[in-house]
């Protein structure tokens, strides 16, 4: 849905495990409360990002709108997430997957998605995107055989080399895994399609490649490819919720070979997300692009508006550090993530000269019971 101006309005939730979704939910309760949230155009997603999005895209059709709010918001899709993230989802899944032959780890997972949240929802299930009262909602995966983004939608799924798919009709649980499938646990997952299916590869002339590339699809987390889901967010007004953890210094690296392979994938996926990082923010300090960024080791005293809902502290610096896993988080972890990504989302939106969206202060935190001092 297009904004009074025209523009139109798009979030990106990262990658991050739980500590992601936790902090998306936080985003996206702010822009709930300021009446954006139903006027978002699209929603792109990776990994902990995506198990969000899945509840929110999975629900939509039940929450209530007036003026953009949902006054049910907390309701359907608060509730259910916070549930989910006071369960652990990965141990179980992993140790299965290990044990079992003929099953993988990515197989329970998305079966504990399909219990838990999604059930037997596909992707075609989801509300379409009619009359823009709908938003697109884009699921990343990478693509470990093009090594490109491959993105499930509502309304088909794509990869720039394969091209693209309006048919096959896949579980919103496997879009949902695929996205969180994080090396070397939960992946592959691997799907199949029909080759006949797809159109509009920008692959070449190799016809019998492209058409065994597209029955059997080899797909990995959508954080290796970019993680915070900024591929195809192109809307006028560009949000980006970014939970991933920051680069830690490791003092005491081992001289193994798996050690210092591991060490270079995390150098090489923290330069990418730099540079996309850096590049994001000179847009909009330079006014060549509107929008907002906010991340949970940016500085809340880096925004220069008044009445901020929060300051930055020892609590705040603390949740940076938590574990990238799908394991269970506790009520008062739980509430400060949420408390944190509200306040920055709230000081992010009113920053001069970014998203220049006329949002008004908050007024408090949805989770006053967890401080963030």
């Amino acid at each position: 849905m297009a904004l009074a101006d025209g523009s139109t309005l798009g979030i990106a939730l990262s990658g991050g495990g739980f500590r992601a979704t936790l902090f998306g939910l936080g985003s996206l309760w702010r822009l709930n409360d300021a009446g954006l949230l139903g006027r978002l155009d699209r929603v792109t997603s990776v990994s902990g990002g995506s198990i969000l999005a899945g509840v929110l895209a999975s629900r939509w059709r039940d929450l209530q709108f007036a003026d953009g709010k949902a006054s049910n918001f907390e309701t359907v899709v608060v509730k259910p997430v916070q549930d989910f993230c006071a369960q652990t989802a990965d141990i179980e899944a992993g140790i299965l997957g290990w044990i079992t032959p003929f099953r993988s780890a990515g197989d329970y997972l998305c079966r504990h998605y399909q219990d838990a949240l999604f059930g037997d929802m596909k992707m075609h299930d989801l509300p379409p995107r009619a009359h823009n009262l709908t938003p697109l909602f884009v699921f990343y995966a990478t693509n470990m055989q093009t090594g490109r983004s491959f993105r499930f939608r509502q309304d088909f799924m794509a990869d720039y080399r394969l091209g693209v798919n309006e048919t096959d009709n896949l579980l919103l649980a496997t879009a949902v895994t695929a996205s969180s499938a994080f090396p070397p646990i939960f992946s592959p997952v691997e799907i199949t399609t029909n080759p006949n299916a797809w159109h509009d590869q920008k692959w070449g002339d190799d016809a019998d490649m492209l058409a065994r590339l597209r029955g059997k699809i080899v797909l990995a987390d959508g954080g290796i490819y970019d993680n915070m889901g900024l591929e195809s967010l192109n809307e006028s007004i560009r949000l980006v919720s970014d939970a991933g953890a920051p680069f830690s210094i490791d003092e005491s690296l081992r001289n193994d070979y798996f050690s210092q392979l591991g060490r270079v994938r995390d150098i090489l996926i923290d330069q990418t997300r730099g540079l996309r990082k850096r590049q994001l923010i000179d847009d909009f300090m330079l006014q060549r692009q509107r929008g907002a960024y906010w991340g949970i080791d940016t500085a809340i005293d880096d925004y220069a508006v008044g009445g901020k809902l929060a300051v930055d502290s020892i609590t705040t610096g603390k949740l940076e550090s938590m574990r990238t896993r799908l394991a269970r988080v506790d009520p008062d972890q739980q509430g400060r993530l949420i408390n944190w990504a509200y306040a920055l989302a709230d000081a992010a939106l009113r920053a001069p000269q970014r998203a220049n969206l006329s949002v008004s202060p908050a007024l408090a935190l949805p989770r006053p019971e967890f401080p963030l001092q």
